[in-house]
């Protein structure tokens, strides 16, 4: 331990040659992904050369080693979660401020995502959200009750959100439309 701390890179390379192996099982395990266990493995090693000098030598090295890895493993999932919740969020934005039928671009856009809907769903949501009628039109026009058109529109308004979440650059053009317009407008 003197010796990593004094800079050695030999000591260093002997810790690393003893610890690469189960830490990036233990990695592995906790993040389903060898490309990231991979990196963070790599992370673990270099965050021991960086904090070199101050690693108390009195304590486990092992538990140290350990505890790094688990904060990384920490860093990583709530930095997807807070990506995540970002995505969402930017979706719920966009789909309030939206206005799908402002360019044909962004129509096409959202023909390709309606596509993905079932052929009922799709029906309505283009008859109430693409041609603006009204819940009771529609009900009267399928012969369906309003609250059935409600359901569809509820819901196909939930699939079209998740599959701009899916198709992300899909999300980023219609993200860089409602900011393009509300800088115009």
């Amino acid at each position: 331990m003197e010796n990593l701390q004094s800079g050695d890179e030999k000591a260093f390379e002997k810790l690393y040659r003893h610890y690469i192996d189960p830490i990036f099982r233990k990695i592995h395990y906790l993040t389903k992904s060898a490309e990231i266990a991979e990196e963070l493995t790599q992370d673990v090693f270099l965050k021991i050369w960086e904090r070199r000098v101050s690693i108390d030598h009195n304590k486990s090295f092992g538990a140290f080693v350990h505890i790094i890895a688990q904060n990384l493993i920490t860093d990583l999932y709530r930095k997807l979660a807070h990506d995540r919740a970002f995505r969402e969020q930017l979706i719920n934005s966009v789909t309030e401020l939206y206005d799908p039928i402002a360019s044909e671009v962004d129509r096409q856009l959202v023909y390709q995502a309606l596509e993905s809907l079932p052929a009922q769903r799709k029906k309505v949501m283009a008859m109430v959200k693409i041609e603006g009628r009204s819940y009771e039109e529609v009900s009267s026009l399928l012969g369906v009750s309003t609250s059935t058109i409600r359901d569809h529109v509820v819901k196909g308004t939930k699939s079209l959100k998740a599959y701009f979440m899916k198709n992300e650059l899909t999300l980023m053009l219609i993200a860089a439309a409602v900011i393009a317009k509300s800088i115009k407008g």
